[in-house]
């Protein structure tokens, strides 16, 4: 056996996001705060960073962010002098605050550095100090050593990764999650509750990450719906939010697998959010894989694995019955399918044959060949 783990210092909990401007002041002097597009919401933030800080240049995030605009924004941080990053908002803004850290840094160009359409080059130098803080509860971000970018000529995303892009402090309040609505809720929790499942079935689970991800699917599990459905309810935005913290630390040093997969292309496809895609492709995943493992692989780890979910989950230690249990839970928070989200089945040999290619295949815990993904995709569409 053998394994590794890094993380990211973390401060979790009620109101520790008073502590940022302190934590930040103790990193650099003029600071780049990455926001998400609505940044008057972080107001309270950057006034906080201006009473401690030489300068604060503001960087909002509308959208999934795009290697070429990420490379440009880097550029002129640089010329700023920015010398500490902080990112505040859902994981496509952290994400943007990672790889602003790391390009203001490296002065390459950002496809020397991309997996999958770039050149996959390591960093010549450490990136910024990065401070996270979420205010989803879905992508663990906060704690993941990569950036997931949209390369829009390519038509995917795709990670700039490195072991060093893992932010400095990671800022968790479950605070901040009481007023996010119940749909982005509902995507950004089982995209959490995606990335436990895998990291627990991935070919690199470690006695690290299981307990994180046997804790988190149980806060998920019991926890969901009623942040969902009941917003303000903080014991319920609390065990969220460990939950996500959880499947961060998890998948960044396990792997994750054919959601993720999957989730790559289509999101650049479709345009549709991150957490949306996986939760629509979850129940069908690990259909998909339990059969495959049953018919090639009845003695694999994985195959009891997928039963100790269905345990965590509360539905006995049948492996197919945590599937059932999933997709119960996708209809009562209101889960769209993959038809709704704007996939066609037109378009289901492309995505089956990009998302072939995807990294995170890697750490599927079978095989699943080009007819399998294809199927997967109709079974999602829900048409």
């Amino acid at each position: 056996m053998g394994f590794s783990f890094a993380t990211a210092h973390v401060l979790f909990g009620p109101k520790v996001r008073t502590q940022i401007p302190e934590h930040a002041a103790r990193l650099g002097r003029r600071c780049l705060l990455v926001t998400g597009g609505r940044h008057e919401r972080s107001a309270w933030l950057l006034d906080g960073l201006r009473a401690v800080m030489e300068d604060v240049h503001t960087l909002p995030v509308r959208r999934e962010p795009e290697a070429p605009a990420i490379a440009a924004q880097a550029l002129r941080a640089r010329e700023h002098g920015c010398d500490v990053v902080v990112a505040v908002g859902g994981g496509s803004v952290l994400d943007a605050g990672k790889a602003l850290a790391a390009l203001i840094a490296n002065t390459g160009d950002v496809f020397d550095y991309l997996e999958v359409v770039g050149r996959a080059k390591p960093l010549t130098t450490p990136p910024l100090p990065m401070i996270a803080v979420p205010t989803t509860a879905g992508t663990g971000a906060e704690v993941t050593a990569n950036a997931v970018l949209l390369c829009p000529e390519h038509e995917v995303k795709v990670s700039l990764r490195a072991p060093a892009m893992i932010p400095r402090l990671a800022v968790v309040d479950p605070e901040l999650t009481l007023t996010l609505p119940p749909a982005q809720t509902a995507a950004t929790g089982m995209d959490a509750l995606t990335q436990l499942i895998e990291a627990f079935v991935s070919c690199a689970a470690s006695p690290l990450t299981d307990p994180l991800c046997r804790d988190g699917i149980m806060r998920a599990a019991r926890s969901l719906r009623q942040a969902v459905h009941h917003g303000t309810d903080l014991h319920a935005r609390t065990d969220m939010a460990l939950a996500s913290l959880f499947s961060g630390m998890a998948l960044a040093n396990a792997k994750l697998g054919a959601v993720h997969g999957f989730a790559a292309p289509l999101g650049a496809m479709l345009g549709a959010a991150h957490g949306e895609i996986c939760a629509a492709l979850l129940p069908h995943v690990m259909e998909a894989n339990i059969t495959a493992l049953r018919a090639t692989h009845p003695s694999h780890p994985a195959l009891d694995r997928y039963a100790e979910i269905s345990a965590l989950l509360g539905c006995g230690h049948d492996a197919m019955a945590g599937v059932e249990t999933v997709r119960a839970l996708c209809a009562d928070i209101g889960v769209r399918n993959l038809g709704d989200l704007g996939l066609t089945a037109a378009q289901v040999p492309e995505a089956a044959a990009k998302a072939a290619r995807a990294s995170s295949m890697r750490g599927n815990p079978v095989s699943l060949d080009i007819p399998t993904l294809e199927a997967v995709l109709h079974q999602a569409l829900g048409r």
